[in-house]
């Protein structure tokens, strides 16, 4: 920081010319004609400037360049950019060199950075100019000893942080690939480590974890091995302009994962990966205030998941102006931990959602709201106030309703849907999915809504299309059915405006 010292008399030549000599001013910070120009005349306009405010015998302090960016080049610091050198050495000695804040690492157009796991500081934002790539490394070495740190970028602790720059981060995760399966591919573990169990032991792509004023814009996440962005116990994010791209037949490879995390809001992003594609969960502490608008999702899993993990509780979500695409489910709630769930509105949606192989969660529904108990530990956590409006879907199964003895669902509002159902794929159907936990997979025949263990439910100005399908009269039967109650467990039914009928295709 620079700062000068004046005293000055104001004049009227002054107030009358400070407009002008502020712009001129800036044309020198920014462009300045030289050396010898700059340093004659900003103390003398500086003079100018400041003595119009100036109403007291002691001298003001002006305060020079205050939100001037600093930019730190990683290729200044030895990055070769050429994706086959690990790069991790000069990346941390640029974020290390960030004396002030904001403070942008930049990475040149043209090079692929290849690096072990790296670490953002308070105040450092990694511009990733477009035309370069941040390349995770696929070795175990590259990561720390502790999985929960297994990330490419990790910012743990920090406040006003991001990525932005228009270039790619890339996690590798087709490397991580043991046996390619158009079905579900078979994954890589480093469970034999030790450090975690299953086969969800690989490196998510970016991590951040207890942080504050995070933001994300206008980059490209591409191939997670893992999670591909994970927001942890974060306050106040924004993520804007993203896209996230996954290999739609790896699993666990979700776009982007808000755990305990509250303020948050994603817009404009495009997300296309095999599994979950927006997912808030809630492990530590409650989850509230997350707003997603404008956005574009395909995945084989759910475009949007409430859980399963949900210890505690989720209130205050709006989703609006959202697009999903052939997706194996749209609209998701699974809650399976004792946390409770209220206040989400859902609007101006559109869904297409159909039938993949039945390893993957999920059987077409395009609105599944579930809570049930994990496993005989767990509570049954309840769900209340949603409303769904103007929402339309084509599926090739219908919506699930699912509460439970303890855990009911109610106050639930169905306003403005325009429903089609129609078969277009061969993959097996007549299926309920209580998974995770519960009761799994349980044979049902299709219905507009299947409904269980719910107070209070308003459906108001609903359209259901059922294509005919050249059915015979007895699959016909097993088809077009638009309400299936669970007897004696739904309760406060408002219906206005409710319609049924075939088509033909």
């Amino acid at each position: 920081m620079f700062f000068f010292s004046f005293y000055f008399k104001p004049s009227s030549f002054l107030v009358r010319y400070r407009a002008k000599l502020s712009n001129w001013l800036l044309d020198l910070k920014t462009e300045p004609q030289s050396e010898m120009a700059t340093l004659f005349f900003f103390p003398f306009l500086l003079t100018l400037l400041h003595s119009t405010s100036a109403t007291s015998s002691s001298p003001p302090t002006i305060e020079l360049f205050r939100n001037l960016t600093a930019a730190l080049s990683v290729t200044d610091f030895g990055a070769t950019g050429d994706g086959v050198t690990y790069d991790t050495s000069a990346i941390e000695s640029a974020i290390d060199s960030c004396r002030t804040t904001p403070c942008h690492v930049t990475f040149p157009s043209g090079g692929t950075y290849l690096t072990a796991t790296i670490r953002l500081k308070s105040g450092v934002v990694l511009h990733i100019k477009e035309g370069a790539t941040l390349l995770g490394g696929t070795r175990l070495r590259d990561y720390p000893i502790e999985q929960e740190r297994w990330y490419v970028v990790l910012a743990e602790n920090t406040t006003d942080v991001g990525i932005t720059g228009g270039g790619v981060v890339d996690g590798q995760g087709l490397e991580f690939v043991k046996r390619f399966d158009e079905k579900k591919n078979v994954m890589v573990s480093w469970n034999w480590t030790g450090a975690c169990l299953g086969d969800e032991c690989r490196p998510r792509l970016v991590g951040f974890i207890d942080c504050r004023n995070v933001k994300l814009s206008n980059i490209e996440l591409r191939q997670p091995a893992y999670w591909c962005l994970h927001i942890v116990r974060c306050e106040h994010i924004t993520i804007q302009d993203v896209s996230i791209y996954g290999d739609f037949n790896t699993p666990n490879n979700d776009g982007i994962d808000i755990e305990d995390s509250n303020n948050t809001v994603i817009t404009r992003c495009h997300i296309d990966t095999g599994d979950d594609a927006i997912c808030p969960k809630t492990y530590t502490g409650p989850l509230y205030n997350l707003t997603v608008t404008n956005c574009w999702i395909r995945t084989k899993s759910s475009a949007i998941k409430l859980g399963s993990a949900s210890w505690f509780d989720f209130k205050g979500l709006v989703f609006d102006n959202i697009t999903i695409a052939d997706s194996h489910r749209g609209l998701g709630f699974q809650i399976r931990d004792g946390g409770n769930v209220s206040d989400v509105i859902f609007s101006n949606i559109n869904i297409s959602t159909r039938y993949y192989h039945q390893s993957w969660w999920g059987r077409a529904e395009p609105i599944y709201v579930t809570t049930c108990p994990r496993d005989s530990y767990a509570k049954e956590g309840s769900i209340s106030n949603l409303l769904f409006v103007n929402i339309s879907a084509n599926s090739e199964n219908g919506i699930f309703l699912s509460g439970s003895k303890k855990g009911l669902l109610s106050d639930l509002r169905f306003i403005n849907l325009n429903l089609t159902y129609s078969r277009r794929t061969n993959n097996v159907g007549g299926l309920v999915d209580y998974r995770p936990g519960c009761q799994g997979l349980v044979k049902h025949s299709t219905a507009g809504f299947i409904m269980e263990y719910i107070n209070g439910l308003v459906f108001d100005n609903i359209y259901m299309r059922w294509s005919d399908e050249q059915w015979s009269a007895e699959q016909l039967g097993q088809w077009n059915n638009p309400l299936d109650f669970r007897s004696s467990t739904v309760n406060n039914i408002s219906m206005l405006n409710f319609h049924s009928s075939l088509y033909t295709q």
